[in-house]
């Protein structure tokens, strides 16, 4: 009897803690510049993306449209042009590309704030190919191995552009039904959260698919970029999730992302049974 009198008078307590309150979340998120910008040693056009963070799951960001935006090193300066038109897109000349040793800085101006960043190469390297497999489900195939997802030297990250549409009976299909580019990454770190991580889902293709590899060099601060946004994706959830948190960068003034150059080397090789 004194236990369940006790009990009661502990739950008393706790319901006399709770106050009802008026508090409200703020759906507004400060107009904080998010910069998406990679150049590399091809001789392309490179992109630049100017956007302002979402407040919902899936909401497509706003472009910041009408920005200046420059790019240079110790011998040129590259003037980028918006297009298409309002698409905070911002493309370097054809011409352009980036050298080793040379340290690039990316300048951009809008709504009256200046930010900037700078960022260096490193050499590329040759790798050999990945390596896919069948699944016996459903006779299709998947990539089983990249590349080894530590090294202390030499990170890296690794584009891969899947291609099906002339296998037959795959050639009047969506293209998101016939394509795929997956993303895998050689960090000089090894983390928990990395080898606990959740299942990610696995993309089939068929026999006669065409896959082109592309290796893009890291120096160590991108790498770490890179690792801090997969701990706050990929990597989340798992067994050992870190406490969210912002993701560094090297934008100056506020602004989050992160501007790098990377030498690219590639292979392509086409899948058979």
């Amino acid at each position: 009897m004194y236990r369940i009198t006790t009990l009661i008078c502990l739950l008393w307590l706790l319901q006399g803690c709770v106050k009802q309150t008026s508090w409200e979340p703020k759906d507004e998120l400060t107009r904080m510049l998010i910069v998406d910008a990679i150049i590399t040693d091809e001789v392309k056009v490179h992109q630049i993306k100017l956007t302002y963070p979402v407040s919902q799951l899936n909401q497509a960001p706003e472009p910041v449209a009408g920005a200046g935006v420059l790019i240079s090193n110790e011998d040129s300066t590259w003037q980028l042009i918006e297009s298409p038109v309002h698409s905070g897109i911002y493309n370097t000349p054809p011409f352009f590309f980036a050298r080793l040793p040379k340290t690039y800085t990316l300048l951009i101006s809008v709504e009256g704030k200046v930010y900037t960043a700078k960022t260096t190469m490193t050499p590329g390297a040759v790798f050999g190919e990945l390596r896919y497999a069948r699944n016996k489900d459903n006779n299709l195939y998947y990539v089983d191995w990249v590349a080894n997802a530590f090294s202390a030297e030499k990170a890296a990250m690794w584009e891969l552009l899947l291609d099906w549409t002339k296998v037959p009976g795959y050639e009047q299909l969506d293209s998101l039904e016939n394509h795929a580019r997956l993303l895998f990454y050689t960090l000089p770190t090894l983390d928990v959260s990395e080898v606990f991580a959740p299942m990610m889902e696995s993309v089939f293709f068929p026999s006669g698919t065409i896959i082109t590899e592309r290796r893009y060099s890291l120096i160590p601060q991108h790498a770490e970029f890179i690792r801090e946004m997969l701990l706050e994706t990929n990597w989340t959830g798992g067994l050992f999730p870190v406490a969210p948190a912002n993701v560094g960068t090297n934008m100056s003034n506020g602004a989050f992302g992160y501007f790098g150059a990377c030498a690219v080397t590639e292979l392509s090789l086409t899948v058979i049974p």
